[in-house]
């Protein structure tokens, strides 16, 4: 485990999968991020590269191979990752290729993720490096699991998310079967900026917006205004999840999306994916801001 501190904010990021599993108030110790309950969902803040969501049967082709590669890639869960750097307000860790991670994901990479503390904001940058001679071929998101309700005597339906504009939105519908997008659609926003949340409303899993205006929502609470916002400027695409029974919500900027049912599984043509060419740098990042009224 490796921390970083201010006056305002405390957080703490794992050595496994250099996972972000806690942001809380010095003053109050009050606990902003879900606690990973196994029994619900296991997790805090997956970092997701080189892949967001499924593969249809699991695997993708590439130059004419076959490859597998597990839910939301390489990073969650692995061990293969070093801090790289610290500092007074920021942690850095590296992710790099190796020998077995070729023969799933054929691309030499090195991948910081840094997590800088900067009064009551975190900052979450990603930055690629292409170490290969061909093209690389990627996504990479964030889901972050924020504790839902977050203080006493509140229940779920007291919050909702408010986007950064109105919107008109629908969420693109994953089969429950096989965790791929349909191409089915539902209305979620109607010229809105808020989502009421309830448990029932995840009950077909994730809500996925490819086409919002927004690039910041905040998890608002009846009772006690504004508490967490996350802004995402570099990310196209937008996840929103729980478990049904789950008293937390997933807020994930995502660069890419889970195949869809019809996809032919060819990696260079997978929707949304990026593109690096040999010997260039990516980067993105979004931030987690804590309303100061709860610090």
């Amino acid at each position: 485990m490796h921390s970083l501190k201010n006056d305002k904010l405390k957080i703490v990021v794992q050595n496994t999968g250099a996972e972000l599993c806690e942001i809380s108030s010095v003053k109050h110790n009050t606990q902003f991020m879900w606690d990973a309950n196994p029994k619900v969902w296991g997790s805090f803040a997956p970092n997701l590269f080189p892949i967001i969501g499924g593969l249809k049967n699991g695997c993708y082709f590439y130059n004419g191979k076959r490859y597998t590669l597990p839910k939301h890639g390489l990073i969650r869960n692995s061990n293969a990752i070093t801090l790289t750097k610290e500092t007074h307000n920021s942690l850095s860790f590296s992710f790099k290729h190796n020998e077995t991670l070729l023969k799933q994901y054929p691309f030499k990479f090195e991948f910081e993720l840094k997590f800088t503390l900067v009064d009551n904001t975190i900052e979450v940058s990603h930055t690629i490096t292409n170490v290969d001679t061909s093209t690389m071929y990627f996504s990479v998101g964030g889901h972050p699991a924020f504790k839902c309700p977050v203080f006493n005597n509140e229940s779920y339906d007291d919050y909702s998310l408010e986007f950064e504009v109105n919107e008109n939105a629908h969420t693109h519908l994953l089969n429950t079967e096989n965790g791929l997008v349909s191409n089915k659609t539902k209305p979620i926003l109607k010229n809105t900026k808020l989502l009421q949340l309830h448990h029932n409303l995840f009950n077909d899993d994730a809500l996925i917006f490819k086409n919002l205006k927004s690039r910041k929502v905040t998890l608002k609470s009846k009772q006690n205004g504004d508490v967490v916002t996350v802004s995402y400027p570099d990310f196209n695409y937008l996840g929103i999840w729980a478990k049904p029974n789950g008293n937390f919500v997933c807020i994930e900027p995502w660069l890419g999306i889970a195949d869809a049912e019809d996809t032919n599984q060819v990696l260079e043509q997978k929707e949304a994916i990026l593109t690096l060419p040999p010997n260039k740098t990516f980067n993105a990042i979004y931030t987690i801001e804590i309303n100061n009224a709860h610090l």
